[in-house]
């Protein structure tokens, strides 16, 4: 499949809000207990402010001229009491339209961001994946990325304890 990767624009917004809600709404599916829906997620962020911050980067796939992909990064310095300083980034969002997946799109989209992020002074790389996602978590981990941080959960309901 030809797709053009490039720098996300102002005029890609309508798209990129359509994917990012249809990203929130995947998750509310799987996983209703825990995500809002797309809807209340809709009225509380956006993607444009990823263009208007200079430090996050959008790029988008194109395929015949349409927006069928995304991913999200923002980057900054990491200052922890415990580890040692570190430019470091995080991926926020990677979405491909379903008809477009398993063609290699969101392989394309994370070596252009990486490269990108690379030439900012980045270091490492980070991502949340909810357990629950068994697809992002394979994905993720054959673009080389590992196990860092154990974050556990335990529900403290009333009825529980």
């Amino acid at each position: 499949m030809d797709s053009v990767i490039r720098r996300a624009k102002e005029i890609d917004l309508f798209c990129l809000n359509s994917m990012m809600y249809q990203l929130h709404d995947e998750h509310h599916q799987q996983c209703p207990e825990l995500f809002k829906t797309a809807s209340e997620i809709e009225e509380e962020k956006s993607i444009s402010c990823y263009l208007d911050d200079p430090d996050c980067i959008v790029y988008v796939a194109e395929f015949n001229g349409a927006v069928i992909g995304f991913v999200t990064a923002h980057f900054c310095e990491l200052v922890s009491t415990v580890s040692k300083p570190v430019m470091m980034a995080t991926i926020d969002e990677l979405y491909v339209e379903s008809t477009y997946r398993r063609n290699g799109i969101a392989e394309e989209l994370m070596a252009r961001i990486e490269q990108e992020l690379k030439d900012y002074g980045v270091k490492e790389l980070f991502v949340e994946v909810w357990n629950f996602n068994q697809k992002a978590l394979d994905f993720y981990n054959q673009q080389g990325l590992k196990d860092h941080i154990h974050y556990l959960r335990k529900s403290l309901k009333e009825d529980e304890i």
